[in-house]
């Protein structure tokens, strides 16, 4: 009996097109946000940001760097944000740059929580889900020092801290983002408040897995309110011990996360984005169930670099609709191009990834015209 193709869907290539919400990508490569420290000490998006980011417009999605909503929150010297007026204007021209070319770019809104220090936030307070410190150090303007003990946030503070997202979020729609990202990983605040090694509160955002998912809920809950849940993707990254977050019980990380997922899966969100090492391993793919939704993958430096046959592979194993591409999409603005030709890539110059400069940020050349 001869087969009805038009009912056989085809296997998604990663170089087809998808729709996360109502963002429309021409491909399934998704840029990395990745923290370059351009924005100077006005963390206002300037000529050499909006040319990086325009450089870049060929991939499917742009995830912008961690951008801080307020000034406190802000974790690097040079990290831009979208605190003020003056600086959605800035990210306005980026946004703007990336759409004459074609391209997707999401805003992604990162509190530091603990991961900042006085002379990064302008001596602004530190504040955390407990009065836990990171046990290392931080580079600032006048060198790297320890991490402070952060302050306790009160029930005040965490509701101050909600609004920050919520007015972060609707600045970025408003000068013309194509949606924002919601950091919850990395170790940064609201991961602090998912883990039990950083989050020692015995209130109702503290001790049991679904307390400590509340915060994290309600701020993509009142984003997604805010603009859309349609806009709104959230970034985890689950096991991921950076910034002293220790989530080694897998048990207490299922828990934890699953809850987290229960309750945002009736949003609607655009997509969720998982940080792991092996993500098409059993947590990726259970989290992926319990979230119902589009899923963007990431295994970082954790699963080596990300290569075009690593992500072929997790398209093709139907691992992931998208994948998140970092350090050669750093090198390669072109990236788009060179893996569907199988060009040959530049390679990336860690030791330029920051700095003031357009060196190691605008130069990777092109490939030349045939």
């Amino acid at each position: 009996m001869p087969v009805n193709t038009s009912e056989v869907s085809p296997v998604p290539s990663l170089f087809s097109p998808v729709s996360l919400g109502k963002i429309e990508l021409a491909n399934r490569i998704v840029m990395a946000p990745l923290t370059r420290v351009r924005a100077g000490s006005s963390g206002i998006p300037g000529d050499l940001m909006v040319e990086y980011y325009r450089q870049r417009a060929s991939v499917g999605m742009i995830i912008t760097e961690g951008t801080y909503p307020d000034h406190a929150s802000q974790g690097y010297v040079g990290e831009p944000g979208i605190a003020t007026d003056e600086q959605a204007a800035g990210w306005q021209r980026v946004f703007e740059a990336v759409h004459a070319e074609g391209g997707r770019i999401v805003l992604q809104i990162m509190h530091a929580g603990r991961g900042t220090h006085p002379d990064i936030n302008g001596g602004r307070r530190i504040l955390a889900p407990s009065a836990i410190a990171i046990d290392n150090k931080t580079f600032t303007e006048k060198g790297e020092q320890p991490y402070p003990v952060p302050e306790a946030m009160t029930t005040a503070e965490i509701r101050a801290a909600l609004k920050e997202f919520v007015t972060a979020a609707r600045r970025a729609i408003e000068a013309g983002a194509d949606g924002v990202e919601i950091h919850g990983a990395n170790g940064y605040l609201l991961q602090e408040f998912l883990s039990p090694a950083a989050n020692q509160r015995t209130d109702e955002y503290g001790g049991s897995p679904h307390n400590r998912a509340r915060f994290v809920v309600e701020v993509v809950t009142a984003v997604a309110q805010a603009v859309g849940p349609e806009r709104v993707g959230l970034r985890i990254s689950p096991e991921v011990d950076l910034g002293d977050v220790f989530e080694t019980d897998r048990d207490d990380v299922l828990a934890t996360y699953g809850t987290l997922l229960d309750q945002l899966r009736p949003l609607g969100l655009a997509y969720l984005s998982v940080l792991h090492a092996e993500p098409g391993g059993d947590l990726v793919q259970e989290l992926r169930r319990r979230f119902d939704g589009k899923l963007i993958v990431n295994s970082g430096p954790f699963g080596g670099q990300t290569t075009r046959d690593r992500a072929l592979q997790q398209i093709e194993a139907g691992h992931a609709d998208a994948v998140v591409v970092g350090r050669a999409l750093i090198a390669n603005p072109d990236l788009v191009e060179r893996w569907q030709g199988g060009h040959p890539e530049n390679e990336p110059r860690p030791e330029l990834f920051y700095g003031p400069g357009a060196e190691g940020y605008t130069d990777y050349p092109f490939l030349e015209a045939a």
